[in-house]
């Protein structure tokens, strides 16, 4: 049971690899994960255009390598974090899932509605997400309390807050720790990410119901389209922002986060665009 849990058996390992750019050792070593990791982080680019134009989010394993690795497009966290965990669950990793409750910057206490990965490697426990978008990992980080990694241009750290029984995943901004989203030690299962992801991809509150929301984290610059407002941001915190025409993004999509639209999406996206903010 526990072989199968997240669909690897029906993952077409050689498709996923090549999508991602991955030619190398196939065995769960930590280089490999780290490898994996990076090549997936860089090559498939967060995005919520199919809620968006008003389409459900199936999490199914066909579904999400029709999407993610044939059509080239992105996904968002349930969508990015199951196609990974089949490829690490192929690859023999033993592969935990847990939620997590964002934070990005504030203290209150959200939903869990973020999904991430743990690993464990030689009686260490890794995390590693693939489908936190802006601000995400780049590769996986020990589950260590107070541990520092950099990672390209970018400095993460973990923390664990005693009295929240909580691990929390920090980034290093120009003013100190920023704190990104925080998760207990709860086992987690597919069935679980279909009920968050029923939340979060319909629900009036959620932040991807409104907006076309993409961002793809590399190692000198993060890319991030909210709306019609396209950013890069270096690690020295510089900002180049711009405003974008409804019948710019889907080649801003193509050339800068590697997503590819149908003809027919595009045409769509562009109409969906050009109406947001109306009635406002």
């Amino acid at each position: 049971m526990t072989a199968s849990q997240w669909g690897g058996e029906q993952l077409d390992l050689d498709a996923y690899l090549m999508r991602i750019g991955y030619e190398g050792d196939r065995r769960p070593t930590l280089e490999t994960l780290r490898k994996l990791h990076a090549g997936h982080s860089a090559s498939i680019g967060f995005e919520n255009i199919e809620i968006v134009l008003g389409r459900p989010i199936p999490l199914d394993l066909e579904a999400l390598q029709a999407k993610m690795v044939r059509q080239r497009r992105g996904g968002y966290c349930y969508e990015q974090n199951l196609l990974y965990a089949a490829a690490l669950e192929r690859l023999g990793f033993r592969v935990t899932g847990l939620g997590a409750r964002v934070r990005m910057g504030e203290r209150m206490v959200r939903p869990v509605t973020h999904a991430l990965l743990k690993v464990e490697l030689d009686g260490t426990d890794w995390i590693t997400d693939v489908g936190f978008g802006g601000e995400a990992l780049l590769a996986p980080i020990p589950l260590q309390d107070g541990v520092e990694v950099q990672q390209g241009d970018w400095t993460f750290g973990l923390v664990y807050e005693k009295e929240a029984e909580s691990w929390v995943l920090r980034s290093r901004h120009d003013d100190g720790w920023f704190d990104l989203y925080a998760f207990g030690a709860e086992r987690r299962f597919p069935v679980d990410y279909s009920v968050f992801n029923h939340y979060i991809s319909t629900h009036p509150r959620s932040p991807f119901t409104g907006k076309i929301v993409v961002l793809l984290p590399l190692a000198d610059v993060r890319r991030t389209l909210v709306g019609r407002e396209f950013v890069r941001t270096r690690p020295d915190w510089s900002r180049e922002v711009r405003e974008v025409a409804p019948e710019e993004i889907p080649g801003l999509l193509d050339s800068e986060f590697g997503i590819t639209l149908s003809p027919a999406d595009a045409e769509a996206l562009v109409a969906t665009c050009g109406t947001e903010g109306e009635g406002e």
